[in-house]
């Protein structure tokens, strides 16, 4: 499953976008570290249900009414302080959880009202811009500080025979994220001393920048948009090449309103509506939500993670099924399965996506909406329906 994190300084709005897009419920409060230890749970990237192309919808418990729902994993990280790559506010403990996400949402107090340690101030008072670039540099610090204290064993590395620094880095990166082919990438991008003898702090930065950026992209997410100057909205779009707009509080009030049955909402929609009864407060404060969602088109919860998934990620959906005619699997389910795969995966990825051994025993892929058998080499498109001929059962 995909990991997405959760970053950014204490009461930015992180547990509330957690427990909006989640509906897990976490400590929620107005002071910095009210998160210690990290929250995980299951959030939902946003998708075109291929039943949709048929007359009846499907039967999944994720799909409603051709609005599929494909599971991510969502890591919450306690706010970080500027110095928490030397260990400020426990600053390294909390790097050390984003080390398995795949993306990590910047969420940010587009409203201002925090300063850089997290601490309440009055709204407009902190520019929020100065708070996009402030995790990328802190985990960029934090790898360049991993690769320094370990950079003796490269030293020596270099003196064996047949040494090749990208092996060397990978191993030493291994436990971030940082695979093999993810380093060569980033020493083809890069101007260093073939020496690692000569290297320099700054070669080590622009290493760990350049790693970070391909294991780590950041999606910027400008919370608080209820009540957040305009100007600060617009300046944050301008920073960040992509920023959304987003009120987690907005969002977490109609997940709960849609729960208790008197809102019509399905998470990304681009509209409400109340059916039941709201006090006077509830409908006050559903109206600066709604100023939002027909602002942006949503709360931004949801396009946040879809963002996240495919458009930075690039990732595509796929629907596994043992029957090419029904779309069902054997329990007469239809479309029960739903997988997340990178852009450019061919069937046999899917296979051992599914299962190792369904892999391992690939035969041949049907396109179950030509009822056509697909080659080995054929790219997987955003909702396709696949049935995997496999040895493996």
């Amino acid at each position: 499953m995909l990991s997405l994190a959760l970053a950014g300084k204490p009461n930015a709005g992180k547990s509330t976008f957690f427990k909006a897009a989640t509906m897990t419920e976490v400590d929620v409060a107005n002071y910095p570290f009210t998160t210690i230890d990290a929250n995980r749970g299951v959030s939902y990237v946003r998708t075109d249900c291929p039943c949709l192309d048929r007359e009846e919808r499907c039967d999944s418990e994720h799909c409603r009414d051709g609005k599929r729902y494909v599971p991510v994993e969502l890591l919450d990280v306690a706010g970080l302080v500027p110095g928490a790559h030397e260990g400020r506010g426990l600053g390294n403990q909390f790097l050390d959880e984003l080390t398995t996400a795949d993306v990590i949402l910047n969420v940010v107090d587009a409203s201002g009202g925090t300063n850089a340690e997290g601490e309440p101030v009055e709204v407009g008072d902190h520019d929020p811009v100065e708070d996009v670039d402030f995790i990328a540099s802190e985990i960029e610090r934090w790898l360049a500080g991993i690769v320094e204290r370990n950079w003796e064993t490269v030293e020596r590395g270099s003196r064996s025979p047949g040494f090749a620094i990208d092996d060397h880095l990978a191993e030493l990166l291994s436990g971030v994220g940082a695979s093999e082919p993810a380093i060569a990438a980033t020493l083809r991008t890069l101007d260093y001393p073939p020496d690692p003898r000569e290297w320099t702090d700054d070669d080590r930065l622009a290493l760990a920048r350049e790693i970070r950026a391909r294991t780590k992209p950041l999606v910027v997410v400008a919370n608080k948009a209820d009540v957040a100057p305009a100007d600060n909205l617009d300046r944050l779009a301008a920073a960040a090449e992509r920023a959304i707009p987003a009120t987690a509080d907005g969002e977490l009030a109609l997940r709960r309103g849609a729960e208790a049955g008197v809102i019509e909402y399905d998470p990304g929609d681009s509209e409400f509506a109340v059916v039941g009864d709201l006090s006077a407060g509830q409908r006050a404060g559903l109206e600066t939500v709604e100023d939002v969602v027909e602002a942006y088109g949503g709360t931004g919860v949801q396009r946040a993670l879809n963002e996240a998934v495919y458009d930075l990620l690039d990732f595509i959906t796929v629907y596994p099924v043992q029957n090419e005619s029904k779309w069902t699997d054997g329990q007469e389910n239809t479309l029960p399965d739903a997988f997340l795969v990178p852009r450019g995966s061919t069937p046999r990825d899917l296979a051992f996506a599914v299962h190792s051994d369904i892999g391992e025993g690939y035969l041949h892929a049907v396109d179950a909406r030509s009822n056509r058998e697909i080659g080995d080499d054929h790219e997987l498109a955003e909702g396709d329906v696949v049935k995997i001929v496999s040895t493996a059962k």
